[in-house]
This record gives C-alpha cells, structure tokens and sequence, in this order.
C-alpha cells in the first residue's frame, strides 16, 4: 500500500524548501561553489530532486554561539566536516540545516534512521502516547510493550522467543555479553577485528577499532580473530560475497567453494587453539560490519564459525544493529542471509527509527540461565513511548514494503556505483546488500593502500557542499558508508551517485594540479 502523503503535490525547489531566501552554507558561497564545479562541465551540477516539504524557520542560538557551547560544555566527539553542520529539522530521506539548506540524508543519523526523519505515522503514533502515558517502569504492565513482543518475536524464527529491552546498542550487547557467560559458565569471547559492538566498559573489550581502544585495562575476556576481509584480507576473490558487486581481486574458485572462506576459517581455528581457553562463552559477530566500513564475509564462514564455537561449549550472537530490520533487502534480519540460527540477536538503531530503544532477543533456555545468575532489570527498557514508536516502525516497514524498497532501489544505487570503479583509479571496492553500501577508496588499485584521510575528507567535503550527506568508516577512515532511509526513490539514488561522481571528479583536478 503506497501511503498517502507520497500522493502530495511535490513543489520544485533548488538548494533549500525554506520560505525565507536561505543564508549560504557556512563554510563556501553558493556562487564559489558553482564557479568551482563549472568548471569541469555541465554534467557535474547535479540537479537536486523535489522534496514536498517546507521547514520551519530556525529560530534558536546562533551558529557562533553553538560552537562556543560545543567547545566549553560538550564532550568532545567526532563531528563531520571543518564547520559541523548545524542541523534543524527533518523530513523522510531529507535533512535541514540552520540556514535553510537541504540535503539528502545517506546516513541516516549513522544507519538509524530506519523508515524516514519525522515520518507521518510514527510521529502521530509517538504524540498519541505522549499524551497518555510516558513512563511506569517494568515493575507494571502496559498494553505498549505486550504488543510490541508479539510482534517482534513473530519476525523471529523458534527459539529465539524471549525479549529483553533497554535502550542502546552497547546496552544490548553488554546484556548479551552477561547472558553468553551465565549460560556457558566460561569467560572468553571472540569478536572479529575492525568489529565495533559498543563502547560501554564492557563491550569496548568486543570493539577492535582502534579510535575506540583504550590505553588502560578494559574488559577481561574479550578475544579478538581476524577479519574475513575479502577485499583488504590477504585472502579474496572474484565469488566470495552475497552481493551483486565482487571485488576486483580474481580467483579461479569453482562457484560451491571457497578458498578465502577456507583460509579465514584457518585463521579462526588458530584463533581458538592459541587465544581462548578450550571452553569458550561465545563469538560475537556483525552480519556486515558496520563502523568497519561495511565489510562482508566470504560466503558460509558464519555458518562454519557458528560451528566451532559451538563445539567449545560457547554460544553464537549476532549483533543487528546495523543490518536489521530489512536494510539488507533480501532478508529482514542480516543473520538469514548468512544461513545462520544465532543462539542470541542484539537490535537498536533502526528498532525505534531514532528514539532511544534497543533490545536482545534470545531462547527460553538462555534466558533461564541469565534468570538464575542474576535478577535483571531496567528502569526506562521497555517504555510506553519507546513500544509504541517500535511497533509503528515495524508496521511502517511492513505497509510501505520498505524491506522491498531496500532491495530494489539498493541494489540499483550498488550497481550504479559499481561502474564508477570502471572511471577512477582510487575507487577501489563497492560492496554491501540492499540499502548498506560502502565505498572504499585507495591510492590505487594494484596495492589497495587506503587513500589518505585528508583526500577522503575533502571528497567527503565536496558532496556535503552539492546536498548529499554519507558517512565514514574503516580502520583509516577510508571507507564512504551509505546508508540511507529505506524509503528513498531512485531519482535520490540517481541523485547521490551524480553527486559522488562529480566530487570524485573534482577531487581528481586538485590532484593533476
């Protein structure tokens, strides 16, 4: 069923929808920046699709006021661009900034924004509980949490039936890092390098990026094994990914094996012969890495990695804070995709579509050991506000066929830019599934060296001045990473692919000079 308001009369606008003449953006004029990219010709100016919605007038601090509270109260964060945006409102696939500035939002609050900014239905749906009730706590029943477990657990398959929420990814997975040792009775747990599960006391121990690490003691127990990276790996070839784009890497496998899969797999062996003791808690793994830059695995090492740890008395999550909730396209949850039954699933992000929700799904059985070890409980997990918000999520997802979107249009935008591989040297890998695409730029393609951050930034700089917002990510911050609402169109897709393009292009003209 297409929902109504995408019946709306669209009204063309250019670089803003705001009804007062916009303000340039902070850091270039709009005029310098056209004179920039007219020069290299007409077909680098992409045309920025209609959007049927007018934002308010920004009418709070100015932008020189926020960044002197930025630098005095706040925790100093990584933020975006040499002048960080300063963002005001919200509409679907579309973001607004203080000046009135439009842009394409490719990241979706880092692949969170599930279903669209401000989305009709789950706004009326949040007001309406607004209005009736916030807050009891799990010591009291309310009607918003008993439906949402039902609707959840029957996206699940048996017997991954029992639900736990709280409120952030860390959250979750420090609960499933407590659940995998109460149930195993053993301590070590292996995650992959490049993994990013958290960055709470506990997980840090799981995230192996190195920005995230610590140079004092952190979490006991916490292994890390290497990632089956098929394109910066020493393994890889031209069949190893679920995915309509391989890399550039040639082999000479027959279609039903594997010799990266075979290789990675030893290096997990080895993993467990040397790092871990011979009982192990658990392995935690992302579907498709995630801050890593969307990375993939070679086809069935999940399924024989699950093995393993399994036969060490260990217990098998797969964290779906990234790739869940039909972002993969072909599957609704990324674990599917990989022919796998996890014995725990870790959700948040696109759960609550940006309010704070997150949840772990596990089977009766671990949850009765957890039970015996230690009485959980969460004040705000499971709020009135928070089922409420998630259910209109999963019902949005399912009425706008939204898992469907993520497959077409994803793998029309994956192919797309697939092809610019075949135009610039530095782009060197395209991969992903449905609506979770990553970018991975080198020097050049024969050695695979990442492309130094301060060029990625600049292309990175460059599409933000044409209206299009992506994120980053890899080990060196080489890696563009494009995940966009799944309700986007392919005229956004044609959009964002002009837009990476003509800022390839320019980046490629600063170079010869």
């Amino acid at each position: 069923m297409t929902p109504a308001w995408r019946h709306l009369p669209r009204a063309l606008r250019l670089e803003t929808s705001s009804p007062w003449t916009p303000k340039t953006c902070p850091s270039l004029s709009l005029g310098a920046f056209w004179r920039s990219v007219t020069k290299l010709g007409l077909h680098t100016k992409p045309r920025m699709p209609p959007c049927d919605f007018t934002p308010e007038r920004y009418q709070s601090m100015p932008y020189s006021r926020v960044l002197e509270v930025y630098r005095e109260h706040l925790s100093p964060e990584l933020v975006y661009f040499p002048e960080p945006l300063l963002l005001h409102q919200g509409h679907m696939q579309w973001l607004f900034d203080h000046e009135g500035n439009r842009y394409l939002d490719f990241f979706s609050g880092i692949v969170t924004v599930s279903v669209g900014h401000c989305h009709p239905k789950v706004n009326a749906v949040a007001q309406k509980q607004l209005g009736r009730l916030w807050h009891t706590s799990a010591l009291f029943f309310h009607p918003p949490i008993h439906e949402y477990a039902e609707k959840l657990s029957a996206l699940l398959p048996d017997p991954l039936k029992v639900i736990f929420l709280v409120n952030s990814g860390s959250e979750a997975n420090d609960l499933a890092m407590l659940m995998a040792r109460a149930h195993s009775k053993n301590t070590d747990i292996i995650s992959f390098r490049g993994a990013y599960h958290g960055c709470s006391p506990y997980t840090i121990g799981l995230s192996n990026v190195g920005q995230f690490k610590m140079t004092l003691p952190g979490a006991v127990g916490c292994q890390s094994t290497m990632c089956p990276d098929v394109f910066r790996g020493p393994w890889g070839g031209s069949h190893c990914r679920d995915s309509p784009v391989q890399t550039i890497r040639k082999c000479s496998c027959a279609p039903d094996c594997c010799h990266a899969e075979d290789q990675y797999i030893e290096q997990f062996k080895d993993t467990l012969s040397t790092c871990v003791g011979k009982s192990i808690a658990g392995f935690f793994a992302e579907p498709i890495q995630g801050v890593n830059g969307f990375v993939q695995y070679p086809k069935g090492f999940l399924k024989e990695a699950f093995q393993l740890v399994r036969e060490r008395g260990g217990v098998c999550i797969a964290d779906e804070v990234q790739t869940g909730f039909g972002r993969l396209g072909s599957h609704f949850w990324g674990f599917q995709t990989h022919g796998v039954l996890p014995d725990i699933v870790t959700m948040a992000k696109g759960i609550g579509n940006g309010f704070p929700m997150a949840a772990v799904v596990t089977t009766p059985e671990i949850a009765k050991s957890l039970a015996k070890c230690v009485l959980h409980f969460n004040t705000f997990g499971g709020n009135p506000m928070a089922c409420a918000i998630g259910s209109a999520v999963l019902e949005v997802i399912k009425e706008e066929k939204l898992q469907e979107n993520s497959q077409e249009v994803g793998t029309y935008l994956l192919l797309k830019l697939a092809k610019l591989q075949d135009e610039f040297e530095i782009i060197g890998d395209v991969r992903g599934k449905g609506l979770m695409i990553g970018i991975e730029m080198v020097k050049d393609k024969t050695s695979r060296q990442p492309l130094p951050r301060e060029e990625v930034s600049q292309i990175h700089e460059d599409c933000r001045q044409m209206g299009l917002i992506v994120g980053r990510g890899g080990l060196f911050s080489q890696t563009f990473r494009i995940a966009p609402s799944l309700c986007i169109t392919k005229p956004e897709a044609d959009f964002a692919v002009d837009v990476f393009r003509a800022a390839v292009t320019q980046h490629m003209e600063r170079r010869a000079k």
